[in-house]
C-alpha cells in the first residue's frame, strides 16, 4: 500500500475522529500536565502561557482569549490531523509491522520538540527546550500521552468500522 491509501476519507466519520480523538487527547494532557504532575511532586504544566507568549512574539502584546484558541485548535484539531495526515501514513507506509504505539511515541516527542524548541524558543525566545528544566520533562510525557491517546482513539474507531482511509473508501 502507498501513503495515500493510508490517508483518512474525507468522511464525518473521519471530522468525529479528529474531534473525539482531540478533545480526549487534550483532556488527557491536560489534566496530567496541571493535576497529575503536581500531585507527584513535578512541574505544573502552561500551554495558555506559552501560547499567550507566541502570539505576543508575533503580534507584539499578548490575547489571552488568543492563547486559549491556540491551544484548543492545536490539541482538538491540529495535532490530531497532524496524526492522520502525516505521522499515521508514514508510519504504515514504511513500518506497518509497528502497530500505532511505537509511531505513537514517536509523534509525542515530535510533539513535545515542536512545542518546545520551535515555538517556546525559535518564536517565543524562550531557552531551548525551557532550559531542560522541570517543566521540559512533564511537557514530554504529556506530549506522548497526547499522542498515545490520539493514536489509540483512531485504532478503536478503525476497528470498529468507524475511520476508513482512502484505501478502504475505494470501490473494489
Amino acid at each position: 500500500m502507498t501513503f495515500k491509501d493510508h490517508l483518512p476519507a474525507p468522511t464525518l466519520d473521519t471530522v468525529a475522529t479528529v474531534l473525539i480523538a482531540g478533545a480526549l487527547s487534550l483532556v488527557a494532557f491536560d489534566f496530567y500536565g496541571q493535576s497529575i504532575s503536581p500531585m507527584l511532586g513535578q512541574a505544573t504544566l502552561a500551554p495558555v502561557p506559552l501560547a499567550n507568549a507566541v502570539i505576543s512574539t508575533i503580534f507584539g502584546t499578548g490575547y489571552r482569549p488568543g492563547a486559549e484558541f491556540l491551544h484548543y485548535f492545536a490539541g482538538i484539531i491540529a495535532y490530531p490531523l497532524g496524526w492522520l495526515l502525516v505521522a499515521r501514513p508514514i508510519a504504515k507506509t514504511v513500518a506497518p509491522w509497528l502497530g500505532w504505539v511505537v509511531p505513537a511515541v514517536a509523534y509525542g516527542v515530535v510533539l513535545w520538540i515542536f512545542a518546545l524548541y520551535v515555538m517556546a524558543h525559535l518564536i517565543a525566545g524562550n531557552p531551548p527546550f525551557l532550559g531542560f528544566t522541570g517543566i521540559t520533562w512533564v511537557a514530554l510525557w504529556g506530549h506522548i500521552l497526547f499522542a498515545l491517546v490520539t493514536a489509540g482513539v483512531v485504532a478503536q474507531r478503525e476497528r470498529s468500522g468507524q475511520f476508513v482511509t482512502m484505501a478502504e473508501a475505494q470501490p473494489a
